[in-house]
């Protein structure tokens, strides 16, 4: 099957599932794709353990196969996606609150890694399980990080004061690049210790981390500066979206060829343009036409990522067996995350006012996504990649589906 004949299949189902999700289930948009792209996978399970013959599992999975979820997302949707969320956000916004964003974006995520891994290492321990702690950590760092596709989805259907959002925005954009860091640094280090490469001491992770991270944001700069000077002077709609375009495939494709942090280029990249950009670059015009065309393009390729989430349970359905573990690290994940919030803001409090109901909202708003899936899908084969990616899989559709829906009526109540 062609790249072509994929893509239709997806773009298709995306909008039959949102059509049926607008007409009757009137769930956010794509809260209801997973919903309904999940309900039909489990209706092809069933309907293939009933008519094994049929192979309709078997069929679509192979499907599915096709797609690398990890290839799909971490080299390809997730730079549009983030380059169109950090666009649309407000820099002066994100400035006032850089101190908690950087803190929880960094130290928070940190944190997190560390006490879910320890938390799920010392629960495999209690049920028998052999799991090594480094492993354990792997999956603390890809669970960690709170997903920019899916926070920044709340926000067309959560309305939240400014400062809140630009918390939750910048937090969200950023921890995904600092996440990705670090699963990099931490895969790299339980691979080498597992005897499949060398062992790494604490200066090349400390290179490997600094390469990454800061080169990516220096990456990012510059090419949001060159694509600045580029629409500096000219005032054509089409042009200018090409410009932009351009910008993020280069620009991602350099990062990943020069090993440096993508999803970081890609935040600092969208920010530059979408504020100095913006505002010295554009006229009225123009930018209303690159914000459009960067709007529809998140649209569509959120409702495409949040419909393979819902059919992925299609690919891990080998490994169900490993999901009872999904209910005991949902819990974890959450109080992890309650205190890689609460620590910081309560150091924080000293110098910023923080509302009660904004922290509530800051914990339970957030998300789990499809980096996760992609960032688990991508662990080399071993022992432990299914066991992790079951678990991956079922905190994501907790975070989407449950968290998702409830968000509305928290900070309703928290009277924000």
């Amino acid at each position: 099957m062609s790249i072509f004949a994929i893509a239709s299949i997806l773009v298709g189902l995306s909008a039959l599932f949102g059509y049926l999700n607008h007409r009757y289930l009137h769930l956010p948009h794509t809260i209801g794709l997973v919903v309904i792209a999940l309900v039909a996978s489990l209706i092809i399970i069933v309907v293939d353990l009933i008519s094994p013959s049929l192979h309709i599992a078997q069929d679509v999975t192979g499907i599915l196969r096709k797609i690398d979820f990890n290839e799909t997302l971490m080299h390809g949707m997730l730079s549009f996606m983030l380059f169109a969320g950090a666009l649309h956000a407000d820099m002066s916004a994100l400035k006032a609150r850089r101190w908690t964003i950087t803190t929880m974006a960094c130290i928070g995520t940190m944190m997190s890694t560390f006490l879910i891994g320890g938390a799920m290492w010392f629960v495999f321990g209690m049920a028998g399980v052999n799991f090594p702690f480094i492993w354990a950590l792997v999956f603390g760092a890809l669970i960690s990080p709170t997903d920019p596709v899916a926070v920044l989805g709340l926000f067309k259907t959560v309305k939240v004061p400014d400062t809140l959002k630009a918390t939750m925005a910048g937090e969200s954009l950023f921890n995904d690049g600092i996440g990705v860091v670090v699963f990099t640094v931490v895969v790299a280090i339980a691979v080498g210790s597992a005897g499949q490469g060398g062992e790494m001491d604490a200066l090349t992770i400390a290179q490997l981390f600094f390469t990454e991270a800061v080169g990516g944001a220096l990456l990012g700069f510059a090419a949001g500066y060159i694509g600045y000077r580029a629409m500096h002077g000219i005032n054509e709609v089409s042009l200018e979206v090409l410009i932009t375009l351009a910008l993020v495939m280069v620009t991602y494709s350099l990062a990943i060829f020069l090993h440096l942090s993508g999803p970081i280029a890609m935040v600092v990249a969208g920010l530059f343009i979408g504020n100095h950009g913006v505002k010295y670059a554009m006229s009225d015009h123009t930018r209303e036409g690159v914000e459009q065309f960067w709007t529809l393009m998140d649209e569509i390729l959120n409702s495409v990522l949040f419909l393979l989430i819902g059919l992925e349970v299609l690919v891990i359905a080998d490994n169900f067996e490993h999901l009872w573990f999904a209910l005991i690290a949902i819990p974890v994940v959450l109080v992890a995350r309650a205190l890689s919030v609460s620590i910081p803001i309560s150091i924080l409090s000293r110098w910023q006012t923080f509302k009660k109901g904004a922290v509530l909202v800051l914990i339970w708003g957030g998300l789990r996504g499809g980096i996760a899936v992609a960032l688990a899908l991508s662990l080399p084969e071993n022992e432990y990649k299914a066991t992790i990616l079951s678990i991956t899989y079922g905190v994501v559709l907790f975070s989407i589906i449950v968290q998702g829906l409830s968000i509305k009526k928290l900070v309703e109540r928290a009277d924000l």
